[in-house]
């Protein structure tokens, strides 16, 4: 009985061993062909040789392929207009942002973050030292996210597809290349942020200048003190919000930040990074929202501003909102300040 059971034991991992085997010797064309879901990626792919031939030499890596139904659902998306004309540029971009150098199985995400590198190198969608990320994560129930410009998320529907250069992950929405920080704001209804950075002329910095990392401060704290910073000279309301903005060696995601990190703004003060009853603080401002990935960089959504005459102030975690430092005058509930300087294009 004993060796009737070592048998059935050597026979099950033999079989197993060999399917592994054969999956890992496959090669991206039969992969794809295997998979009825992947037809569209596959049509897509194909179409363009160059970085079809390019994954065929490559030994480590990652390919996040929407599924057929992430097609059907692109002329709702702002991805429309792009492949509705078959504009090559932008698809070409949009089809080498589901590449990732490296291997990435679904394991190797957990409950932080990680922001990996792509094939993306277009200077429209990526202005961030070694090219554009897109964030990963593990949720509750063991469910993988995949988020990628204008807060767009993705989910794993099949993992770790294995074949001889790397591993495909399937995905239920195409990832979307991240935009210029004033195309993004409105998406999250920053729009005071988006207009007071065209009122100050810091909008062109905040949309071209490599690696930044930006704290935005939330509408209702514009709303706040809406009367006072439409009064107050441009070169006044710049050196306030150039407190906001990092610009640094490299981008700082919300993985970068610990408790006691000391950040250098664009303004030449410095901001301190906080970290107290599970929420994250810069100064005494608490971050609403992490990780909105722009084109050249990151910005953090935060509930009040930053003063840069008082750049020592510390967070207090037991006030749902710290009261403004920045004294002034609030404008009615219903007007937001500064929107309308933002470009039509974007409103």
């Amino acid at each position: 009985m004993r060796a009737n059971n070592v048998t059935c034991l050597f026979a099950f991992f033999s079989t197993a061993f060999v399917a592994l085997a054969q999956q890992n010797s496959r090669d991206l064309t039969q992969l794809l062909q295997s998979n009825k879901n992947l037809s569209e990626f596959t049509t897509l792919l194909t179409s363009y040789g160059d970085i079809y031939a390019n994954l065929s030499f490559q030994s480590q890596v990652t390919i996040l392929a929407p599924n057929n139904d992430a097609f059907n659902k692109i002329p709702y998306t702002i991805l429309g207009p792009a492949f509705e004309a078959n504009q090559s540029q932008i698809v070409r971009s949009v089809l080498q942002y589901h590449i990732l150098p490296g291997l990435h199985p679904s394991a190797s995400y957990n409950g932080t973050f990680s922001f990996d590198k792509t094939w993306m190198q277009d200077t429209s969608y990526t202005n961030v030292t070694g090219g554009q990320v897109v964030g990963g994560v593990e949720q509750a129930g063991d469910v993988n996210i995949f988020t990628s410009g204008m807060g767009t998320r993705s989910t794993l529907i099949t993992a770790n597809l294995r074949f001889a250069g790397g591993i495909v992950h399937v995905i239920d929405n195409f990832l979307i290349p991240p935009r210029t920080f004033t195309q993004t704001v409105p998406q999250f209804n920053l729009t005071a942020a988006g207009g007071a950075a065209e009122n100050a002329s810091l909008a062109e910095y905040a949309n071209t200048h490599k690696d930044l990392t930006i704290f935005v401060p939330q509408n209702a704290a514009f709303q706040a003190l809406g009367a006072t910073l439409q009064s107050m000279p441009s070169s006044e309301l710049q050196r306030i919000l150039d407190y906001h903005v990092v610009n640094s060696t490299t981008v700082l995601y919300s993985s970068n930040l610990s408790d006691g990190t000391v950040l250098r703004t664009l303004s030449g003060q410095n901001v301190t990074i906080s970290f107290a009853s599970n929420s994250l603080f810069v100064n005494q401002a608490r971050v609403l929202q992490q990780d909105l990935l722009i084109a050249n960089g990151v910005m953090h959504v935060i509930d009040n501003f930053l003063d840069p005459d008082a750049p020592s102030v510390t967070a207090n975690p037991e006030l749902p909102t710290a009261p403004p430092l920045i004294q002034g005058t609030s404008l009615s509930e219903n007007i937001v300040p500064f929107t309308s300087f933002l470009p039509t294009s974007v409103t």
